[in-house]
């Protein structure tokens, strides 16, 4: 339990784990770099693209371009390139209601757990 609330704190969840998780559908990834960063690189497959800049739009439940695809329910793993963008946006989600959060570091990290990336 969290000395500073009344809610369990998240079990930490590897980058193996989102992977597996993201194939059954269990979780919901965001990448949260910019859009330069992803024509380069690709992305996670099936990650949601929300750049940190917008986080505090789009994954926000009470904004009215808040993107419909996220669940604050649902699990939710964040990666940026190197783990401090999404440590941010991992917050901002916590704070704006998402229940269980997790900064699975990098799109490398996803990557080398096996993680399919798409492009386009």
């Amino acid at each position: 339990m969290n000395f500073f609330s009344r809610k369990p704190a998240a079990q930490p969840l590897t980058a193996q784990d989102a992977v597996a998780k993201s194939k059954n559908g269990e979780i919901t990834v965001i990448d949260v770099r910019d859009h330069n960063e992803i024509a380069k690189s690709g992305k996670a497959k099936n990650a949601h693209h929300i750049p940190l800049m917008m986080i505090q739009t789009h994954a926000n439940p009470n904004h009215p371009e808040f993107n419909k695809a996220l669940d604050t329910t649902k699990p939710v793993a964040v990666y940026c390139t190197s783990g401090g963008r999404s440590g941010m946006a991992a917050r901002t989600l916590t704070q704006m209601g998402f229940e269980n959060v997790h900064n699975i570091g990098s799109l490398m990290h996803w990557q080398s757990a096996g993680g399919e990336l798409e492009r386009g």
